[in-house]
């Protein structure tokens, strides 16, 4: 059995400079894997800076590992093509979350980062703060394995016992 820790709302903002797969444009998605669970966003039609403001939701077990992130063009009559991926080491969000525990006790302020480096997709730093009581993450990646291409996000973490 597994035991979860807390939960995810991961807000899809937007595409930006998404890559070409079909003749002039393409119909992103995005696709979010933590462990076995994987949810998406709708499809947007012929656009290769789409706009979703979608919120998707992931259960955290005990034991977790990075989110994966892909981007794919839906296409009608052939499998969906890959427009890049990446991943999101959760772990500084949830190491500032727990550190702190109850954020409804604390006024807006910074309680981490996660730094970019070479080996992440982190186009700047990613700061973790408290926002009403709520604990975020704005994230920008830069999409990997593909010749342009980002995704905007905000990862709010849930505990369990709220």
């Amino acid at each position: 059995m597994v035991e979860y820790i807390g939960l995810l709302k991961v807000k899809v903002i937007r595409g930006k400079n998404l890559a070409v797969r079909d003749m002039l444009s393409s119909d992103p998605y995005v696709v979010l894997t933590l462990g076995p669970q994987t949810v998406q966003t709708q499809v947007i039609t012929s656009n290769l800076n789409p706009v979703w403001n979608e919120e998707l939701m992931l259960s955290v077990p005990m034991d977790y590992g990075p989110i994966k992130v892909k981007v794919f063009d839906h296409d009608t009559f052939s499998a969906d093509d890959i427009m890049g991926e990446a991943e999101i080491d959760i772990q500084p969000l949830i190491t500032s979350a727990m550190a702190f525990g109850n954020a409804e006790m604390f006024g807006d302020m910074q309680i981490g980062k996660w730094l970019k480096s070479h080996d992440n997709a982190l186009i700047e730093d990613s700061i973790i703060n408290i926002i009403g009581g709520r604990v975020k993450q704005e994230v920008q990646l830069k999409l990997q394995n593909v010749e342009s291409g980002e995704l905007d996000l905000e990862i709010e973490w849930l505990p369990l016992d709220q």
